[in-house]
């Protein structure tokens, strides 16, 4: 059985969207690295996640951990072709900030401002929400994954031809929606199993 995790008042919690680091609590207790076997070892795929308390919950699952993140790994570092890094990374900015996750957006915020060295564009994201302006490409990307976040049938033929004016092909839609669609579920998840902290 899966035992609940009882933590001292979190002083500072984080309240504020930012792209500073920051840390993430789980309310459930997750594995310990001494509990790993070679199953939750191929679950992790990369060993370094053992480091994360957020990893080694999922852990507990490893066949869906291993998925999950091969899924993750795909969609945003395999940029052969369809969207730069930074775009993807704008769309699951965009929706991280749809669904009040401020973890995740701080992850995806700070890589954003990393690959397109537009940092106070991403900020503005971050402050001032999925209304900021962006310029046409960008705000054509976050007004598309918001449109996916909040309800899926929300988006549609007016968000691809959004999509279209400003350049986008194919391929690239396609990351835009999965970005978007991926860190949509991820959020949700997260946002279910624990909190942000203050960087430790």
């Amino acid at each position: 059985m899966t035992e609940t995790v009882v933590h001292p008042a979190i002083e500072n919690r984080p309240n504020a969207f930012t792209q500073a680091e920051i840390g993430w609590t789980p309310w459930l207790q997750p594995l310990d690295e001494a509990e790993l076997t070679e199953r939750h070892w191929a679950g992790l795929v990369d060993a370094s996640r053992a480091k994360s308390p957020y990893f080694m919950l999922l852990a507990r699952d490893p066949d869906i951990l291993q998925a999950r993140t091969k899924t993750d790994k795909d969609i945003f570092y395999n940029v052969s072709a369809g969207l730069p890094r930074a775009e993807r990374e704008l769309a699951a900015t965009a929706a991280s900030r749809a669904n009040g996750c401020i973890f995740c957006a701080s992850v995806h915020s700070r890589f954003a401002s990393h690959h397109s060295k537009r940092t106070e564009d991403v900020q503005r994201l971050l402050d001032e929400g999925l209304q900021a302006d962006l310029g046409r490409r960008w705000n054509a990307v976050v007004e598309a994954s918001a449109a996916l976040t909040a309800t899926p049938s929300q988006f549609g033929a007016e968000e691809i031809r959004r999509l279209r004016e400003e350049g986008l092909d194919d391929l690239e839609i396609a990351d835009v929606i999965h970005g978007a669609a991926f860190f949509n579920w991820a959020n949700r998840l997260m946002l279910s199993l624990g909190e942000p902290t203050p960087a430790a």
